[in-house]
């Protein structure tokens, strides 16, 4: 292989990875906890987008449980967005783990 196909692949790599963190952008990954009282969605940028908190599980008396519901549904939302965006890399670069890629 020559100099001038390995910057091709290379620039064919980089676009496609560009279209792939755009399109990672867009996807979302969601958590429901204590039986639905709690959503968290994440999208492939690891931002949390939206938050759902039904108003029964809002207590003055015990703020302590609705934090450790918001933190397990913003975790466990990303950790299900990193899977799917590590998913996705795996595809790109054929299944080699790019430390540091995303």
């Amino acid at each position: 292989m020559d100099m001038n196909q390995i910057m091709k692949q290379a620039q064919h790599f980089q676009q496609k990875l560009a279209v792939l963190q755009q399109e990672l952008g867009n996807r979302t990954a969601t958590s429901t906890v204590g039986g639905g009282m709690v959503q968290a969605t994440v999208n492939g940028r690891h931002e949390l987008v939206e938050l759902k908190v039904d108003k029964e599980v809002i207590n003055p008396d015990d703020p302590d449980m609705l934090r450790d519901l918001i933190m397990a549904a913003v975790n466990d939302a990303g950790k299900k967005a990193r899977d799917m965006v590590q998913s996705e890399m795996s595809k790109l670069t054929g299944g080699i783990n790019i430390p540091g890629l995303f």
